[in-house]
């Protein structure tokens, strides 16, 4: 008994000492990452509407909270302060919009800052420090436009941009790996994206980029005499068909295909993947933004309207002219002025996965017969009874002015 009693002790001391060894690592990170003697800014580059994260890479031990800094230009006089000096901004990534100013689109968690939805707008120099001005680390961001993105449809035998090679400089696409195949169990597809890098001997030395000599296009490492860069050369996506297996586990007994392969038997319901449905009702001739519960632009994502699978080489953004149903390159769905046929159940896969449906009403409303009182009623009145008596006036007035003539004119002897 005694021993028992002993090897518990001597467990649970072991307990303590690791957690307060695991604890001592992670307050022993900023010790070992020394803070550069030259600030200098370190080159990153996303694709726009995507959540980036800035670690404050290091800090002096005594600091307990650190303070972001934005500067569109470095040593510009408009400055923005990201924090509210005292503590936390938290921020629900859900009500985030694009056009949201940046102070509503940030939050600052365990000294690292946290942008959402970042728009070509936010690059710049993003800084580190104390509420007294002092730096510890610095970024230069560069969030590149989807506007006027390259798409490549591999299938149809459509390649990648090739690299421009100019006098002082070389650009070129970094792509980066595929993603994870959009559904499973049935044909899905793989995106790839590409961003514009540039390669130059002329590149400022204060920033600090992955290989020598290279940067993104939107970098401010770049000499005030070059172009913009970014017009030369837009990011790109490369997209793949796929065929990935679905786990085990996650198959329903009616099969995850039977969102694309339903058979409809005559007289009998169609089953429906299990999958949290959420309900919503739209007016008509209105726009209609579905976005994917938990997914990322970078994520894999894939729409299907019922049993038809919605594949980005037919709805892709920008695929065709005039389309009113299409998929951003931030994975959401948009299906502009609604209509009677939009009525279905829409279907999100997320990495592979069938994670949720929205079943879309259009509702029409119904049209009210309108009283006396009604504002629209009185202001139409109104109206009439103003015009009514403006012509009645000037009738008069023409047959009087007519009639006074009469009477004073008088007929040569």
């Amino acid at each position: 008994m005694g021993t028992r009693l002993l090897g518990a002790t001597i467990l649970l001391s072991l307990v303590d000492v690791l957690g307060a060894f695991a604890i001592e690592k992670k307050g022993d990170v900023f010790k070992k990452t020394a803070c550069p003697a030259f600030l200098i800014f370190e080159n990153v580059a996303y694709l726009a509407d995507m959540t980036l994260e800035l670690p404050c890479k290091c800090k002096p031990e005594e600091a307990s909270s650190v303070v972001w800094y934005f500067q569109k230009n470095l040593h510009s006089h408009e400055t923005t302060v990201l924090t509210d000096f005292n503590g936390t901004v938290i921020v629900d990534s859900s009500h985030i919009r694009a056009g949201s100013d940046l102070l509503k689109r940030f939050s600052i968690r365990m000294f690292s800052l946290i942008v959402f939805r970042a728009q070509v707008r936010d690059s710049g120099h993003y800084l580190c420090g104390t509420k007294e001005g002092l730096f510890f680390y610095g970024y230069d961001v560069d969030v590149q436009p989807t506007r006027q993105i390259k798409v490549a449809f591999l299938d149809n035998d459509e390649h990648v941009q090739d690299d421009y090679t100019g006098k002082e400089f070389t650009l070129f696409t970094t792509f980066w790996d595929w993603t994870s195949c959009d559904r499973c169990g049935v044909r899905g597809e793989q995106r790839r994206i590409g961003l514009c890098y540039v390669q130059s001997a002329q590149l400022r030395p204060r920033y600090r980029t992955a290989l020598p000599n290279v940067s993104s296009c939107g970098s401010r490492a770049l000499p005030p005499h070059f172009p913009r860069l970014i017009h030369l050369r837009s990011p790109e996506v490369a997209i793949r068909s796929c065929l990935a297996t679905c786990p085990k586990k996650e198959v329903p007994e009616e099969g995850v295909q039977s969102i694309s392969n339903i058979i409809y038997k005559v007289g009998k319901r169609p089953h429906l993947p299990r999958v949290p449905i959420q309900y919503h009702s739209q007016p008509p001739k209105t726009d209609l933004v579905i976005t994917c519960p938990g997914a990322r632009p970078e994520h894999a994502v894939a729409w299907d309207k019922g049993s038809v699978r919605l594949y980005r080489s037919h709805y892709l953004v920008g695929v065709r002219k005039h389309m009113r149903l299409f998929i951003d390159h931030g994975n959401h769905l948009h299906l502009q002025r609604v209509g009677r046929r939009d009525k279905a159940t829409y279907f999100c896969w997320r990495e592979g996965e069938l994670v949720a449906g929205f079943q879309l009403r259009v509702t029409y409303q119904p049209r009210r017969q309108r009283g006396l009182t009604d504002p629209e009623s009185i202001f139409v009145m109104r109206a009439v009874g103003i015009s009514f008596a403006i012509i009645t006036g000037i009738f008069f007035l023409i047959h009087m002015s007519h009639y006074i003539s009469r009477m004073l004119w008088k007929p040569p002897n």
